[in-house]
């Protein structure tokens, strides 16, 4: 081969790749600096809750108590005996519960009248006779249902119970056979009732079956609505007061009072209050107390004690660094809860905490990161995430010197 045609061979060679370059970088170049980026590597450390100290309930020096958040099967605190005990007019809640099952009442409706005969004559003089708590009443008096209602409760009038009893269901024993179908619907397994009243220390119940009676009869309005008011006049008697004393102190809207030398002094009480801003309603009762006055301190004692054991606790602060984005090409940006968020929790309740967060490449300041899941007592409270700065892409050197991140 002659050096002129060699010279022109390497000529042809040296050209030939030039434009194999050119065209190469003109595919290359476009490609690498328009392909995806690789997700940024992320990295979640959610906060840990401290659990809150466990709450010191005040319990009754005698007798039993109990106390649980209203239409909760979750007794927060009891104390004493479990099992059935004579429960005294308190007795009187399952009555009026049994009663409106079968005539309901709406909280407009004051219900059909009822004249009072001879029978309702003689439950006064056979309760009169028995020691037991009455209101007077008058054959061919009138009064309606919601008001006999009224009587037999805020003034624990036993008399009233039967004539109430007897005009829903025509007789005691048509009475007690409701009453045993109601207790057995509503799962009541320690509660049996022997009479309207509770005069008869067979009618027993226990903490835990109280406290679901309470919060059946704060679910109807029309009770609900009884139990919480203080006096009340009906014509042709003299004004009604309440027996629960307790009306309007420390929260207190209900529900019931009993005494019986079997029963001792009992209270089933209800109240509502509010923790660090956020409301709760809570059932409770006392039975057994030596007498009314120590009824009503072991309930207040009880509450007040039981109010200290809720605790608001911090679950995130907005601008909270829990995490952080690491890119390929080294950018690093943390990872922030978007807002505050607390809760008050019962006692040492413990509370879970779990994350995700959202799969990104770049971002700016502010872009939805994901979010964390706080649990705690069946309840979840979702705090979103957000970038805290700017996630930015690569520039275009870290591009085209790192085409296996890019393309594979």
């Amino acid at each position: 081969m002659t050096p002129t045609r060699r010279q022109f061979l390497v000529r042809r060679v040296v050209v030939l790749g030039i434009l194999f370059l050119v065209v190469a970088a003109g595919i290359y170049v476009p490609v690498v600096l328009t392909a995806p980026l690789p997700a940024a590597a992320v990295t979640l450390e959610p906060p840990a809750v401290q659990a809150a100290p466990a709450a010191a309930v005040s319990a009754p020096a005698q007798g039993s108590s109990a106390i649980s958040l209203q239409d909760s099967g979750e007794v927060l605190a009891s104390s004493g005996q479990s099992g059935p005990v004579p429960i005294a007019s308190v007795t009187k809640i399952l009555t009026a519960l049994v009663v409106l099952q079968a005539k309901p009442l709406t909280p407009t409706d004051d219900g059909p009248s009822i004249t009072m005969t001879a029978a309702d004559v003689a439950f006064l003089d056979s309760t009169r006779a028995e020691g037991g708590s009455y209101v007077l009443v008058n054959e061919g008096q009138v009064l309606t249902e919601r008001q006999v209602i009224e009587i037999m409760l805020m003034e624990s009038a036993n008399n009233y119970s039967e004539t109430l009893v007897t005009w829903a269901f025509g007789s005691m024993a048509g009475y007690l056979t409701a009453a045993e179908a109601f207790i057995q619907a509503q799962g009541l397994a320690g509660t049996s009732v022997v009479d309207s009243s509770g005069l008869n220390p067979a009618s027993v119940s226990t903490t835990t079956d109280l406290l679901k009676l309470a919060s059946l009869a704060l679910d109807n309005p029309v009770l609900a609505a009884v139990v919480s008011t203080q006096k009340e006049s009906i014509p042709g008697l003299s004004e009604l007061t309440n027996t629960n004393t307790l009306l309007g102190s420390d929260g207190i809207d209900g529900l019931k009072t009993g005494t019986t030398d079997e029963a001792g002094s009992c209270l089933l009480f209800s109240a509502d209050f509010t923790v660090a801003g956020k409301p709760f309603s809570v059932v409770g009762v006392v039975l057994g107390a030596a007498s009314s006055e120590s009824a009503r301190q072991a309930v207040t004692a009880l509450l007040d004690s039981a109010k200290l054991g809720f605790t608001s606790v911090s679950l995130a602060t907005a601008g909270q660094v829990v995490g952080s984005y690491t890119s390929a090409w080294g950018a690093t940006v943390p990872i922030v809860a978007a807002q505050d968020a607390s809760t008050v929790v019962w006692s040492s309740t413990p509370v879970s905490v779990a994350g995700d967060t959202v799969s990104l490449s770049e971002g700016s300041a502010g872009s939805a990161a994901g979010d964390l899941r706080f649990g705690v007592g069946g309840e979840t409270i979702t705090v979103p995430l957000r970038l805290e700065t700017d996630l930015e892409g690569p520039d275009p050197f870290w591009r085209l010197t790192h085409p296996g991140e890019l393309v594979g």
